[in-house]
């Protein structure tokens, strides 16, 4: 069970026993809206028809008429740029063949679109400010911050345009939503989505998750149930995600949780009403005959605390302190992508609170900040060792988390080791925004020119190579993430241990891995993707070393658009890999099972999934132990 689940517990009752009482007895305000969008949403009267789409007229997808020649252009464009901004795009103008070539790869000619219609917004955005005083700059910056919590407590009947909260910088690993509500009117029965932006020329913007409570059931049942699922124009409605499932063997994990609680279905007479508010008696009175009782958590008339919470694989939600159902993430509809939260139906909605939001750092106050800025690498200097850190464009936490952790080993401080992020394009400009100042202040971030889906990571590993071998000269190049804590001084004595300078992949190896044939896996493989039975071996993603050599290779055969690129950017890496044995290289794979893949483990050299107060924790223990210790609660 995640660590967070504890705390959705603690919220929820917070939540409950402190603010409703007193938000019952407060009007909404319907000023606190956001503008009414032109949306066609479903009636409420009409839900029991189950997957029936928006009415949507028909419209020609500006994404597919934009010109290529006109997006080249606008990429590569010379811009009046200073040192600093010039910093972050050291790579940016050897990805051009991805650019020019984006056809047959998933989501990459959308996301290479989008990110020009980001990118001209930015530098119109740049130019703009340019015209104005520092100071005034200084003050835009601030102006312009994502917020860290929103929160609207009121309580009304919803009219017909239903609720809308802007969420202005998209949600990250850890954001909430709360909401809490009584389901009222005929039906009772309503809907959460969480919408992201709308291209222009599109009637609607995609629905990340579409939460839809039927009461009384649908044409499928006659029985409560909750429906997720997702929506976008290009591909309309996706599969329908029933709880409870019809189909008990389809109950998958997601964070480790089910897809569906088992004990989320139709009351009977031999079930006792679920106690609302949750103690040990309460806990017990779920039993029945050593089984667990059924029951349904949104009752007509009766007072709900639901929170949606963000997790690494998808969406959770719980209802009064129980976890009820969890949604993978779905292609293109990440947790990033989010814009609004939208809530409608049957539902006197009370209060609305979503916390953990992605913020960027106030740089007003940061008093250390010479200390957090890349130190510049000297030209025709041979680096030891070059890191590359995946990360995505409203991660702010997360990258400040690493510049104050593992970024501060001597090696790093010194120019020894060079660290850099490589951020794709966010599709809201607030964000784009936010991360262009955090370049150029930090020196940091290299800005891929696509919008940062998760379906294209491969590409930042080309670009990865292609800086640790172009940009700069790095006897090894490394792959990390922004939710990795890695020891550099622990990699440069394995990689001194190896005594290899050439053709050396260096990680947790994987030797006897298979393709995800079903095509609900996030990793899912077709045949025609690739049809053999096993991958080559490749090293798991939180963190491996490839020797220069490699790294020129895949910089070379990208330039000349011979690289086969593969979705999964380690298995990529292992196929590239392989690829070069059969044209004479001799690789040796080093492994090391101190690169934890799924946590952290004392002793590690790697240690994936920590947030920003672990990576914290992780950097003073070794600062005070000198040992590799994990934090645990």
């Amino acid at each position: 069970m995640k660590k967070w689940y504890g705390g959705v517990l603690t919220t929820s009752f917070l939540m409950l026993f402190v603010i409703g009482h007193y938000v019952l007895k407060n009007p909404i305000n319907e000023n606190y809206f956001t503008s009414p969008l032109n949306v066609t949403l479903t009636n409420p009267l009409e839900w029991i028809s189950a997957g029936a789409p928006p009415a949507l007229p028909k419209t020609e997808n500006p994404s597919q008429v934009i010109s290529a020649d006109s997006i080249v252009a606008d990429f590569f464009a010379q811009r009046n740029l200073s040192k600093e901004e010039q910093s972050s795009l050291h790579t940016w103008n050897r990805l051009k063949h991805l650019v020019t070539h984006a056809q047959g790869f998933p989501n990459a000619v959308a996301a290479v679109k989008e990110a020009s219609t980001a990118w001209k917004n930015l530098i119109t955005s740049v130019e703009e400010e340019k015209l104005q005083s520092n100071g005034s700059l200084l003050k835009r910056g601030k102006e312009k911050q994502c917020p860290h919590f929103l929160s609207k407590m009121n309580a009304s009947e919803l009219d017909d345009n239903g609720f809308k909260l802007r969420v202005p910088c998209g949600l990250t690993q850890g954001s909430s939503i709360t909401f809490i509500g009584i389901p009222n009117g005929l039906l009772g029965n309503f809907r959460v989505d969480l919408t992201g932006e709308a291209l222009p020329g599109e009637p609607e913007p995609p629905i990340v998750l579409h939460y839809n409570v039927r009461l009384h059931g649908d044409k499928v049942t006659e029985d409560p149930v909750i429906v997720q699922n997702t929506w976008t124009i290009a591909h309309d409605w996706g599969e329908e995600e029933r709880c409870p499932s019809p189909d008990r063997e389809k109950n998958k994990k997601v964070d480790e949780l089910d897809q569906c609680n088992k004990i989320v279905g139709k009351e009977t007479n031999q079930t006792v009403k679920a106690n609302r508010y949750v103690n040990e008696s309460s806990k017990m009175s779920m039993l029945h005959d050593g089984k667990p009782r059924k029951y349904f958590p949104f009752k007509q008339n009766d007072l709900f605390v639901a929170t949606l919470r963000v997790g690494s694989e998808g969406i959770q939600m719980t209802v009064d302190g129980k976890h009820l159902t969890s949604f993978a993430f779905r292609e293109t509809l990440e947790p990033w992508v989010v814009s609004e939260v939208r809530i409608s139906g049957d539902v006197n909605l009370i209060s609305v609170v979503a916390s953990g939001l992605p913020t960027s750092e106030d740089l007003e106050h940061i008093i250390d900040l010479e200390a957090l800025k890349a130190v510049p690498i000297p030209p025709r200097r041979q680096l030891n060792l070059f890191v590359g850190i995946f990360s995505t464009a409203n991660n702010f936490k997360r990258r400040m988390a690493v510049r104050r952790s593992w970024m501060q080993y001597p090696v790093v401080r010194s120019g020894q080791v060079a660290v850099r992020f490589f951020v794709g394009l966010h599709k809201n400009q607030m964000v784009n925004e936010e991360l262009w100042n955090e370049a150029r202040t930090y020196e940091d971030i290299q800005l891929m020119p696509f919008v940062d889906y998760y379906s294209l990571i491969t590409w930042k590993t080309i670009a990865i190579c292609v800086f640790g071998t172009e940009v700069v000269s790095a006897k090894f190049i490394m792959k990390t993430d922004d939710d990795a804590f890695v020891r550099v001084d622990e990699i440069l004595n394995s990689l001194r241990r190896t005594n290899m300078t050439h053709g050396l992949l260096y990680g947790l190896i994987n030797s006897e891995s298979a393709p995800h044939r079903n095509p609900d896996s996030k990793w899912y493989i077709s045949h025609e993707e690739w049809p053999e039975d096993r991958y080559p071996p490749f090293a798991h993603g939180p963190g491996y070393v490839v020797s220069n050599d490699i790294a020129r290779t895949i910089s070379k055969k990208h330039r000349k658009g011979h690289l086969n690129i593969f979705k999964l950017e380690d298995v990529a890496m292992g196929i590239w890999i392989a690829d070069m044995t059969k044209k004479g290289l001799q690789v040796r794979y080093e492994k090391d099972e101190r690169i934890i893949n799924d946590g952290c483990k004392d002793g590690y050299v790697v240690a994936h999934y920590q947030g920003p107060r672990e990576l914290l924790c992780l950097w003073q223990k070794i600062q005070e132990t000198k040992r590799a210790n994990c934090c645990n609660d």
